[in-house]
């Protein structure tokens, strides 16, 4: 039994210019220590999807019309604000995707990371201390007893990302939710960002969501991905295949975009065009009008294209258009 399971969430935004469906009939699991990927553009409702898990979109305008998730036995979306602050910090985790942001920078990291301790597990300040002290330690902190009592302005980027890991894991969840956790950091933080939640996902056992929009980070840390775009998955399949033997027009542009696969000297590849309007109805292919394959005349235009699965455990959109060869890209 998976440890969370996520079936049909649908999220809408009631704003004066319309309503703004974000998530549209979103299916996925996630398993025990199991890293599930999901990615896609900006405003494909990556982070909606994951933030509605926990309660945490604003209400109004954000509206959860329809769904489940349940995890380990209990529908997330049925619980009441008291009832999930027992499951929020305690059983799943969440890297928020800016931690200047995210971190108060009135409080020292010390008030920060003891919180959820004396809360969830109503350890004394004391004792809440020193097992911070120690988790700054297990995420590469130096000096951690030192450090600890400054505020968040006084760390590295790099380094107050390493403090929201530490404040996320602290508890043990059995699932940590990472929201774009490298976005704002160089190549080098990055990759020690990426090896650090890797190391203690293995020594923790922990289940992680791995939000993002960069498919080379997804091919490095996750099991199962799930491409997401206009609110909807248009591709599941387990990484390596993703990556092998990807069949939907969208993955394939995506992972065309990745610099690090370019040819070099040429342009590099970018995708045509704006993803949609979610506030209008779209009655077919979502990605039509940014299709480049061979047979995009064949996107459909009736009805909106459902997951159907091309192979054990790959998933794709049944839209014909969608699954034909890129014009002019030799990776297609």
């Amino acid at each position: 039994m998976p440890l969370l399971s996520v079936e049909d969430l649908r999220v809408s935004f009631h704003t004066r210019n319309g309503i703004v469906r974000a998530v549209d009939g979103v299916s996925f699991t996630v398993e025990r220590g199991q890293t599930v990927g999901i990615v896609g553009e900006s405003g494909s409702g990556k982070s909606v999807t994951c933030y509605s898990l926990l309660g945490l979109i604003p209400k109004p305008p954000g509206r959860i019309e329809g769904g489940r998730a349940i995890f380990d036995g209990t529908d997330l979306l049925q619980l009441s604000d008291p009832q999930l602050n027992t499951v929020r910090g305690r059983r799943i985790g969440m890297i928020f995707q800016d931690p200047m942001t995210s971190l108060n920078p009135y409080l020292r990291i010390s008030a920060q990371l003891v919180e959820p301790l004396i809360l969830h597990e109503g350890l004394s300040r004391a004792a809440a201390l020193d097992r911070a002290i120690a988790e700054m330690a297990a995420v590469g902190i130096p000096r951690p007893a030192d450090r600890i009592h400054a505020y968040p302005h006084e760390f590295s980027g790099g380094m107050r990302q390493r403090v929201m890991i530490a404040m996320a894991l602290i508890t043990r969840p059995e699932i940590l939710i990472a929201d774009e956790p490298t976005t704002a950091l160089d190549v080098t933080i990055q990759r020690q960002v990426l090896d650090l939640i890797k190391a203690r996902q293995a020594e923790l056992g922990t289940a992680v969501i791995f939000i993002t929009h960069d498919l080379a980070v997804v091919s490095e840390v996750c099991d199962q991905v799930n491409v997401m775009y206009a609110g909807r998955f248009v591709e599941r399949a387990p990484v390596n295949e993703l990556f092998t033997s990807p069949l939907h027009a969208y993955t394939r542009a995506l992972q065309a975009s990745i610099p690090a696969l370019q040819t070099k000297g040429e342009d590099l590849y970018t995708i045509s065009g704006r993803p949609p309007d979610l506030s209008r109805p779209i009655p077919g292919c979502a990605f039509a009008p940014r299709c480049e394959t061979e047979t995009r005349d064949q996107c459909l235009t009736d009805r909106r294209p459902e997951l159907v699965e091309k192979s054990p455990n790959h998933w794709v959109q049944d839209c014909p258009g969608c699954l034909g060869p890129l014009r002019g890209n030799p990776q297609s």
